[in-house]
């Protein structure tokens, strides 16, 4: 019998895992098959840079994940799941999901895009500064189980959707109708999921919990060292995130970091010490990197970065990427990895379901059309929402911008709402969005913050343009296999 692709792969992975001697020779092997197919046949569209970018990638987050297997950080049953989940069911389709993609994609004509971020609930125990969701420990804004259950219903069956991203607030505090948000990876067992989770709450029970499911990974928010994410989380929480990392440890849960890049804490993110505490001393496996949006509790554009930081942030990703081989993903920086903009619910992207039910193309976008509790009292779909203009127009400027008559539009300079503010503006204003809350509002009218947003982008476009054009516009001659 002849094996597909995916098929070999899976089991090639699973090898890997159940026998350590021969991990080292099958990463090579993996290796070389990859640069294979991701730099020699990669797709044309993609310099030969930015091809190598995308294999760089991948085999860091390969390398990350055998480094902790093989330290033990990642325990063998939770390396399984993660097969049985993120790698066969996300990345390689079975035949269930294969249907309700091209069951969606007929009737809508589009793809369905890959993964939601959830935040089921406002409540968190911690009070950041220039906190994105304006969370705190009394709000009360919590989508109740029922609409969490018929939401994960229904992309689970009518998208397929096998990837979820649960945020907040913070997701460990949710509670409804006698469930936790750890009711979800028990339920969606063939399902994967990510929680940013901000950790004072992963004890060593939670852990075991974690570990027992398989199909869950924390993502726990940091700002740096000790100094700087005290600072801004309050004193003693840094002490109680590396509790939750050691109680992770002890229990096998693959987990990774999430840090917020800001002015207060830049030139610590350019540090080869920073992630080497956290990948090598602390055993994460994954980073994400969030540069500080001015959106949320008091917003304010003096938190961000200048557009010359944001250039050497992405300068030490790459650098990060190639030689130290930790997987470090930067939602502005990286998305070389992601194809661009991933938002708006395009296909192979995501959208965003907060606490009040409201369904907005992004995380850092708090605006929307439709709520999900209304579009269910009124027997309509979610993927209703994902035809507003709003969403639709969103797409229409990605499509254009990333794909301009086969020449791949500046990936340095992916985002919608962050790197484009005034066509965003423009596109808010002509589709008449609702503000997510006050805050979301002041913004909105806000023209002094507009117009220091489109200065930054300008100055942004100054910085990166040439850069891209030297860099990664180049065009390799291919013979008749696809080869360089």
């Amino acid at each position: 019998m002849v094996l597909n692709k995916e098929k070999m792969i899976s089991n090639f992975t699973k090898v890997i895992i159940s026998n350590k001697m021969a991990r080292n020779l099958a990463s090579k092997q993996f290796e070389k098959m990859l640069y294979k197919n991701m730099v020699e046949k990669g797709n044309p569209l993609y310099s030969k840079n930015a091809r190598i970018d995308r294999f760089n990638g991948v085999k860091a987050m390969y390398l990350s994940f055998l480094k902790n297997l093989n330290k033990g950080i990642i325990s063998k049953r939770v390396a399984k799941r993660l097969i049985e989940t993120l790698v066969e069911q996300v990345f390689f389709q079975d035949e269930r999901r294969r249907n309700a993609i091209v069951s969606f994609e007929k009737k809508h004509g589009l793809n369905p895009p890959l993964f939601i971020t959830l935040s089921p609930t406002k409540r968190c125990n911690l009070h950041c500064i220039g906190c994105y969701a304006s969370s705190t420990a009394k709000a009360t804004e919590t989508l109740d189980w029922t609409t969490v259950d018929r939401i994960m219903t229904e992309l689970h069956d009518e998208m397929g959707m096998r990837f979820f991203v649960i945020s907040g607030g913070e997701p460990l505090m949710y509670k409804s109708e006698g469930k936790t948000i750890l009711d979800l990876p028990k339920k969606w067992k063939d399902s994967f999921f990510l929680v940013y989770t901000n950790g004072t709450l992963i004890t060593d029970s939670v852990a075991k919990e974690m570990a027992e499911l398989g199909n869950i990974t924390p993502a726990i928010s940091v700002e740096g060292f000790e100094k700087e994410t005290d600072d801004r989380r309050g004193k003693g929480i840094h002490r109680q995130i590396l509790k939750a990392m050691e109680n992770l440890r002890n229990n096998g849960v693959l987990f990774g970091v999430s840090v917020t890049a800001t002015k207060n804490n830049i030139n610590v993110l350019l540090t080869d010490e920073f992630y080497n505490f956290y990948f090598e001393e602390l055993g994460a496996t994954y980073m994400w990197i969030f540069q500080y949006m001015p959106i949320g509790r008091k917003f304010t554009t003096e938190l961000m970065i200048s557009p010359e930081q944001r250039f050497e942030l992405f300068k030490k990703w790459k650098q990060i990427l190639s030689e130290k081989e930790w997987f470090v993903a930067d939602f502005w920086n990286s998305a070389i990895l992601s194809n661009g903009c991933i938002s708006c619910g395009r296909p192979g992207g995501y959208f965003y379901i907060d606490w009040n039910g409201n369904i907005m193309p992004c995380v850092f976008i708090p605006y929307y059309k439709h709520n999900v509790k209304q579009l269910f009292s009124e027997d309509k779909k979610i993927a209703d929402a994902l035809f507003s203009d709003f969403f639709v127009k969103g797409r229409e400027w990605q499509s254009k911008y990333f794909n301009q008559n086969g020449k791949l539009g500046n990936m340095l300079r992916p985002c919608f709402v962050r790197d484009h503010h005034k066509r965003f503006l423009e596109i808010a204003k002509e589709t008449n969005v609702i503000p997510q809350d006050k805050a979301a509002k002041e913004a909105m009218e806000d023209e002094g913050y507009h117009n220091e947003l489109i200065k930054f982008d300008e100055k942004l476009k100054e910085i990166e343009d040439p850069y891209w054009e030297k860099e990664y516009t180049k065009k390799e001659k291919r013979g008749d296999n696809g080869e360089i």
